[in-house]
């Protein structure tokens, strides 16, 4: 195994740096350390959470020293299990495309000489694997590993975008938890609450999950819409 650089991160929290590059393999990496430290906890870590390459682990100085802490993520980080092959848990998120839900669905189209249609055709049959959450509480950074765009970010940001928008570049896509400033192109946006803190478990996606956005028309949009307010919407798992 690749040897661990852990870092000091304020005088709370380190982050432990699995690797150099932003990769499924590494990603992966990152996950079996924060399984690994599950079945076997650190007296003192308060929570870990997983970015693309890093492990931020945050401790309580009172109860671990931060040599102490080092020593333990390096057992930990030894004894990581590989995670089950073939195991891939999908989240289903409907999406309804352009007009007023994704006004830069055309724009989209345009920059990458093709249709709409073909932008919506690339987004919604490839599955996009989460990497992290992060920025917003449940914001996820996901991407795609097949027929990538052409196009980047806007060239200038919005000051603030609609919360539930689905935003994309090359081949990454977001979802936007909250409204909020946002540089990505708006090409659709879901029904669904990417974070709801009324919920046991407030998150739509977590790390390691993969998405699969399915279009929905104006009209199941709204149904769909409505089914989340009343609270009797559930979540579509595909295993």
């Amino acid at each position: 195994m690749d040897e661990i650089k852990i870092l000091i991160s304020g005088d709370k929290a380190v982050s432990v740096q699995m690797g150099e590059e932003i990769s499924l393999e590494v990603n992966r990496r990152v996950l079996m350390l924060r399984a690994e430290m599950d079945r076997n906890p650190i007296p003192g870590v308060t929570e870990t959470m997983p970015t693309y390459a890093s492990l931020m682990v945050h401790y309580n100085p009172e109860v671990i020293r931060y040599r102490d802490l080092c020593k333990e993520i390096k057992v930990r980080a030894a004894a990581m299990q590989p995670l089950p092959e073939g195991e891939k848990r999908i989240v289903e998120v409907p999406v309804c495309y352009g007009g007023e839900y994704g006004p830069d669905l055309e724009l989209c189209a345009k920059l990458e000489k093709t249709t709409p249609e073909e932008i919506i055709r690339k987004h919604s049959q490839h599955d996009y694997y989460v990497y992290m959450l992060g920025f917003a509480p449940g914001h996820p950074y996901a991407a795609r590993f097949a027929e990538p765009y052409s196009f980047k970010r806007r060239e200038t940001a919005r000051v603030m975008i609609p919360g539930r928008s689905v935003v994309v570049q090359q081949n990454l896509s977001d979802l936007i938890p909250f409204d909020q400033p946002c540089g990505w192109n708006i090409i659709g946006q879901t029904p669904c609450d990417i974070c709801n803190y009324k919920k046991e478990d407030p998150f739509l996606v977590h790390a390691g999950e993969w998405i699969r956005h399915r279009p929905v028309t104006p009209e199941e949009y709204q149904e769909i819409r409505a089914r989340v307010e009343e609270g009797t919407w559930e979540r579509t798992i595909i295993s």
